[in-house]
């Protein structure tokens, strides 16, 4: 299991630079998989950081890699089409005459 590395205190540069090929490797490969990767993020620097691995997958792969907060402390990393679906419906389409939302 990859450590999310927010245990311990600062990291070195080189340290830095490790911990990111580390995830550029595994994110990348669990995404090539599946299409998507949900991974900690309990500080802003760890959510700088997949942001950062974010980009250099896209600029790797030539497909845009987005990065999504599904909560205040976890990114979930995607491919187009993998996106998660929304948790709400727009406004518009909740209301009770609408086609889309009257039960039958």
């Amino acid at each position: 299991m990859l450590n999310d590395g927010s245990s311990g205190g600062v990291l070195t540069d080189a340290e830095e630079q490790r911990f990111r090929a580390v995830l550029f490797s595994e994110l990348g490969n669990k995404i090539a998989d599946q299409g998507w990767v949900r991974f900690p993020a309990y500080t802003p620097e760890d959510r700088r950081r997949l942001v950062d691995v974010a980009h250099r997958l896209t600029t790797y792969w030539g497909q845009q890699v987005l990065v999504e907060a599904e909560d205040q402390c976890r990114l979930r990393l995607c491919l187009a089409g993998f996106e998660a679906l929304p948790k709400t419906l727009p406004a518009s389409s909740s209301q009770p005459d609408s086609p889309t939302t009257r039960s039958t």
